[in-house]
């Protein structure tokens, strides 16, 4: 059966009989897209008036997966159909995808839901075979690789852990659930059953994502999350096509500057951006048109935003929105070390692309260079430039073994000299496959000259003395650094 997109899905449902149904149902992505592709297909096979002893939710930690399964091959009290649904699955999730567990963890946390914040962070535990022992304070740093940059301190677990613990929350188990799953789908459910799953993440590669596809229906209700320009305008169609939806069913309408408004003050969040636009409904009553003065007076700015919207304001110059974003980080609880490792970050990538542009390779760079230039003429420089930088690198650590007294002769095995070279991040194109963000950056190198980066990396060092030995409020730190770097 066919894979479809979830605005497809009315189509799909149109005209349908009862019997027209799979026997199961995937419906993946968004999570309100996915909840309410959820509501549509249950209102098509089953009426509202007969939910109570036809429909059966369970809830999609792998524990529950046995007991969905037996559910689904349980014929119903009543005749007709019966859907069991196993919701916010996470069978797809496997071990590559821990670090995403633990930032979904963190994200369901700083909105308050410590309930959804602790299914995730078990999943994260089950999938890593760790026992509660295993991520305790003391041995925490043993077994979870941390990335203080997007996670934060971990306080966070601390108070996740102890709510799992004081309600003896089971972790899951390690058995291959969704092989159990994929066999229960290929031998069938009694006829008139149907199984739903719904979940955020699916691997098309896993042997349970075909077997779905051969025996039943997948309901992409995906979105691009990335920064791409092709991934905000996806985002934009999905929120523009949930205002229309909303404004229509009230009568009301929202010009263009009422919606930039509105999202800038929540972002692609939306359950958030739906919930705002409700309220803005009830604000305005009678009042058919919503205003970018309504917006702004009803609502609060919710929006988290990414920390390289605080690094591209410093590359540009640009105080007003260094001190803008500055604020809105230290305000969603941002450690003030993790955002000045960013901008240190930042200008020292900055410094090393000055470095090239003041060097042999960057003759042929200037401020007017067009992309498609850049591609063919200035890209192939950088690498040339990163090769000779990485090669003396490599001298350097020659010459610091031999004063170590380390042995220095050259290995026969390329795998060991492969092996000895030095690692750094020091290099300007990571991949030469995506040029794009590298020209964003000698683009933005354009704003400062040498002497002024060196001077700001004098000023990093004596910024990151103070935040660590001094009294000084780290705020105040910060927002002298971004007013010397900017003026």
């Amino acid at each position: 059966m066919p894979e479809i997109n979830y605005r497809e899905l009315n189509n799909y449902l149109k005209d349908r009989k009862t019997g027209d149904f799979a026997p199961v149902y995937l419906i993946y992505g968004q999570e309100l897209l996915y909840k309410n592709s959820l509501d549509s297909l249950l209102d098509a096979i089953i009426p509202a008036n007969k939910r109570i002893l036809s429909y059966e939710p369970v809830e999609g930690t792998n524990e529950n997966i046995k007991q969905a399964i037996e559910r689904s091959n349980t014929y119903s009290l009543l005749s007709g159909p019966k859907v069991v649904a196993i919701c916010d699955s996470k069978i797809f999730y496997s071990k590559q995808d821990q670090g995403r567990l633990l930032e979904n963890a963190k994200q369901a946390y700083d909105t308050h839901d410590i309930k959804k914040a602790a299914k995730y962070f078990l999943s994260f535990l089950g999938l890593s075979n760790f026992s509660y022992d295993d991520v305790s304070k003391a041995n925490r740093s043993k077994t979870i690789k941390f990335d203080v940059d997007r996670l934060g301190n971990d306080e966070w677990i601390d108070k996740i852990l102890k709510f799992c613990i004081e309600n003896n929350l089971p972790i899951a188990s390690e058995e291959d659930n969704a092989t159990l799953l994929q066999k229960a789908i290929e031998n069938g459910f009694p006829k008139g059953n149907h199984l739903i799953i719904t979940t955020d993440l699916v691997d098309k590669r896993r042997k349970l994502f075909k077997s779905i596809r051969e025996q039943g229906m997948i309901i992409d209700c995906s979105v691009p999350k990335g920064d791409r320009r092709a991934d905000r305008l996806a985002q934009e169609a999905v929120l523009s096509e949930r205002m229309s939806e909303i404004l229509d069913q009230a009568g009301k309408r929202m010009g263009k500057d009422a919606y930039m408004t509105l999202y800038e003050m929540t972002g692609f969040d939306l359950r958030t951006f739906s919930n705002n636009l409700q309220k803005l409904i009830s604000y305005v009553g009678d009042r058919k048109n919503i205003t970018a003065h309504d917006v702004e007076f009803v609502l609060k700015r919710t929006k988290k935003d990414p920390i390289y919207d605080l690094t591209n304001a410093v590359s540009e110059r640009d105080i007003e929105k260094s001190l803008f974003f500055l604020d809105t980080l230290l305000a969603d609880n941002l450690h003030p070390l993790q955002i000045f490792a960013a901008i240190t970050n930042q200008i020292r990538r900055l410094l090393l692309v000055k470095g090239f542009v003041e060097s042999p390779h960057g003759r042929g760079w200037h401020g007017g260079v067009p992309f498609h230039q850049f591609k063919s003429r200035i890209m192939p420089a950088i690498q040339a430039y990163d090769a000779d930088l990485l090669g003396q690198f490599e001298t350097w650590d020659q010459l610091l073994s031999k004063q170590t007294g380390k042995d220095n002769q050259p290995s026969k095995n390329k795998n060991a000299k492969k092996k000895d070279r030095p690692i750094t991040d020091l290099v300007i194109a990571k991949s030469a496959k995506n040029p794009y963000p590298v020209y964003q950056v000698l683009l933005k190198s354009e704003m400062f000259t040498m002497d002024e980066l060196i001077a700001v990396l004098e000023s990093l060092g004596q910024a990151d003395l103070r935040l660590k030995t001094t009294g000084q409020k780290p705020k105040l730190i910060l927002e002298k650094l971004l007013l010397f770097i900017c003026q």
